[in-house]
């Protein structure tokens, strides 16, 4: 498993199509960015599908990290990615 956060930039039309694609494989934190644990397979199929969805003048940024633990997440206000939030 590899740790990702997704940051994409779209039309307003068309950031919805995106977050329903990221969210099969990753939690949604803010608006434009989710983050998680995906296998290598995973990772392939995120990576394939966002090349193709993009239209000039949108982007998207995947970050790799090799562990969650590499990564000191500080969150000021409400956590969206907090599993107590869901009842």
């Amino acid at each position: 498993m590899v740790y990702v956060v997704v940051v994409y930039d779209m039309e307003a039309d068309r950031t919805q199509k995106m977050l329903k694609f990221l969210r099969r494989y990753l939690t949604h934190v803010q608006n434009s960015v989710l983050e998680g644990d995906v296998t290598e397979g995973d990772l392939e199929k995120i990576r394939s599908t966002v090349d193709e969805m993009l239209k000039p003048g949108e982007s998207t940024i995947i970050y790799r990290v090799s562990s969650e633990k590499m990564v000191e997440r500080t969150v000021f206000g409400d956590d969206p990615a907090a599993d107590d939030q869901f009842l």
